[in-house]
């Protein structure tokens, strides 16, 4: 099996970091041109092209981006066992978590934080995505689990086993003037309002969708995203409704300093977490587990 160059690996992990070509062998003390040399020599050796020109400037391919994030943590690895040796540190078990980037951060939070207070230390690193490339990670087992809101995607050709952690119903929020303006009638006045959604194909999008359909309701949609960070964002600022779970009803209204504008009835949001294993035996990732159906009663 071809083993790989770490001294190759350092010099693009330098580039990326110090921003370029010049500053990197400035860091290194090394010429420019050996630093290119070794940057072209490692993507000849993983077949793929790493970093492409913008204009004046270097950018990360999506391959680029995957090898710079393991290369990050083989460089972390190496100075925390260098520490480690040395007799400085206790080492944290790592736990790999892939956040799908519809999953309220708020939710995420609650189900993860159970992690931090086992016995051994944990050490959290997190990746925000959409499912698809998460599960991939999952894959090359960069990840140790995956909390999604819909099962392992099927054009993703890996194994994976989807975990139902939970479900709850779905409540609307808007900022106090919408809110009000909206609270009657509800849901009929959701005809017309204007809504932030969701993108793509996540299940709450579709769950909404439905929901519209069956009850004739056709709300304007002012705003699709792809993180739910940008639909609270937007929310608070006023520019639309937006849906959220009923688990976390009372920390959306208190973060995002919303009102409540109702509940939809017959709609349900579920979330997943995805692994390797069909059977769940990471104790964090259990702890994760037991938690949410917690948060989801």
């Amino acid at each position: 099996m071809a083993t790989l160059n770490h001294h190759h690996l350092l010099h693009f992990w330098t580039v990326v970091r110090e921003g370029g070509v010049t500053r990197a062998s400035e860091k290194l003390n090394v010429s420019q041109p050996t630093v290119s040399g070794q940057l072209r020599e490692l993507q000849e050796a993983l077949g793929e092209k790493l970093l492409a020109r913008s204009g004046r400037t270097l950018v990360l391919t999506d391959i680029g981006r995957t090898v710079f994030r393991y290369a990050d943590q083989i460089f972390a690895l190496g100075r925390e066992l260098q520490q480690a040796v040395k007799g400085r540190i206790a080492q944290p078990t790592r736990l790999g978590v892939g956040v799908a980037m519809v999953v309220p951060k708020l939710v995420a939070y609650q189900i993860l934080e159970p992690a931090l207070g086992l016995p051994e230390p944990i050490q959290l690193d997190c990746v925000h995505e959409r499912p698809e490339r998460l599960v991939a990670e999952l894959a090359v087992f960069a990840l140790d689990v995956v909390l999604a809101d819909t099962p392992a995607p099927p054009a993703v050709k890996v194994r994976a086993y989807s975990h139902l952690l939970g479900e709850c119903g779905i409540s609307i929020f808007g900022s106090e003037r919408l809110a009000a303006k909206h609270r009657r009638r509800f849901p009929a006045s959701l005809e017309r309002a204007p809504f932030l959604l969701p993108s793509g194909d996540s299940g709450l999008r579709l769950s909404l969708e439905e929901w519209f359909r069956r009850h004739g309701v056709h709300p304007r949609v002012v705003g699709t995203f792809e993180d739910s960070a940008l639909i609270d964002a937007f929310g608070q600022a006023g520019a639309g409704l937006f849906a959220m779970p009923t688990a976390i009803e009372a920390e959306v209204r208190r973060q995002y300093r919303v009102r409540l504008v109702g509940r939809l009835t017959g709609i349900q949001q579920r979330f997943y977490a995805i692994t390797v294993d069909r059977k769940i035996r990471n104790p964090a990732v259990i702890a994760v587990s037991e938690r949410a159906r917690q948060l989801f009663g």
